[in-house]
């Protein structure tokens, strides 16, 4: 087994909240389960998440391939997603992006040689009046990000 004996209490957690027929129901949250415990999800660890919810693979596989906050490929210790739309663009998510991609050396969807920093663009995350807007790790919401707070930001994660 891929997953902690503490992870599959987790998603029992979240298995027990729905009817005892539909297990799989729990998918989105075990999928969140397994990738923060692994960083990423394998096709191995897929096809686990798939087993102990009882459904198909290729059913957890279109979950997990659907939604941008599920990594199926291996990505940096830190995940940072820059918020692209046309508000958050116009902005200063261009200028954000660019900026970040000056520091890490990276362009979008690669990773930092150290393995620190994967940089994504991602779509509105609903805040577009906080823009320019950066989610870290897909569950850390950082409003205005200027230059200085995302010097700051990358100082505070490499730590």
């Amino acid at each position: 087994m891929l997953l902690s004996e503490q992870a599959y209490k987790k998603i029992d957690r979240e298995i027990a909240k729905f009817p005892q027929d539909q297990r799989q129901s729990a998918v989105m949250a075990a999928l969140a389960i397994a990738q923060d415990e692994q960083g990423w999800l394998s096709p191995v660890l897929l096809q686990e998440v798939a087993d102990y919810l009882r459904m198909p693979a290729i059913a957890v596989q279109e979950v997990a391939t659907f939604y941008a906050m599920y990594n199926t490929k291996p990505v940096g210790r830190h995940k940072l997603t820059v918020c692209t739309n046309l508000p958050c663009a116009l902005s200063g998510g261009e200028r954000a992006a660019h900026h970040l991609k000056e520091r890490l050396g990276i362009d979008y969807r690669e990773t930092t040689a150290d393995g620190q920093f994967t940089l994504q663009e991602g779509e509105c995350m609903g805040a577009c009046g906080d823009a320019p807007v950066m989610l870290v790790d897909n569950k850390r919401m950082c409003s205005w990000m200027s230059n200085d707070k995302i010097d700051a930001l990358l100082e505070e994660l490499k730590k």
